[in-house]
């Protein structure tokens, strides 16, 4: 794919897709920029702070985690497409997330990791960073992170996969996942381009149709409880045949 680029509407020149040169690269760019992640597609006015890059679960690293205003928790996961890995990306993301459930029993270590994190990026404590990027008054934070400590209690976390190119099983995947539990997945395609000393990402999110649909046709019901077993069960009635196979 292409795009165009003018300057007050004369010398058009057309470029072409470029590609990321790596993962690191990748999660370095979101751990910049996180409005690149078009969450406002899911909340008008969301503003994402990623407090962590590479935290640390008993599952492996997590590639970033960031919180909104509300208090809800986001772990982002990137992959690239040429990645041979990139079929087990969700199968990932959620291990973590389950290892980070695991340990939400100790949340004042959970604070004090990131804390630690905050401070060696931003100069600043968590609490601070947390009522300065949010305008939060004194008396404001206790309740985010008392939001935030139930979220992670719970397991109600915010799953964001990021790709500079979705495949159609990850997809069925999303779907399927988003149906059948109480937390919820999203997949970024991001299109880069290069143009000059400019950089220009296109992203596209993907999952947020079916929560919206979920929230209409499931009002006042509750959704399945699934273990392991019982996933494979009902992906396997759910998805394409190759869908499992190529996961």
């Amino acid at each position: 794919m292409s795009i165009i680029v003018s300057k007050n509407g004369k010398s058009a020149v057309r470029v072409d897709a470029s590609h990321f040169d790596s993962e690191d690269f990748l999660q370095q760019y979101i751990y910049e920029n996180p409005d690149s992640i078009p969450l406002y597609e899911i909340k008008e006015d969301i503003r994402l702070l990623i407090l962590s890059r590479e935290f640390s679960t008993g599952s492996g690293p997590i590639d970033a985690i960031g919180i909104d205003k509300d208090g809800e928790i986001y772990l982002v996961e990137t992959k690239l497409y040429k990645n041979p890995d990139k079929r087990l990306v969700v199968a990932q993301v959620l291990d973590y997330g389950a290892s980070l459930w695991r340990s939400s029993l100790d949340f004042n270590d959970f604070i004090s990791r990131l804390d630690n994190n905050v401070r060696k990026q931003f100069n600043l404590s968590l609490h601070q960073k947390l009522e300065q990027f949010f305008s939060l008054s004194e008396e404001e934070l206790p309740s985010l992170m008392a939001r935030m400590q139930s979220n992670l209690k719970s397991g109600s976390f915010n799953f964001v996969v990021l790709m500079d190119k979705l495949h159609t099983q990850l997809k069925d995947l999303i779907i399927f996942i988003n149906e059948n539990s109480r937390f919820t997945v999203y997949a970024v395609e991001l299109e880069y381009y290069k143009h000059n000393e400019f950089e220009i990402l296109i992203p596209k999110l993907f999952g947020t149709e079916v929560k919206k649909d979920i929230s209409v046709s499931s009002a006042g019901s509750v959704r399945n409880k699934w273990n392991e077993n019982s996933l494979v069960e009902v992906a396997q009635q759910k998805l394409a045949p190759m869908t499992l196979d190529d996961l």
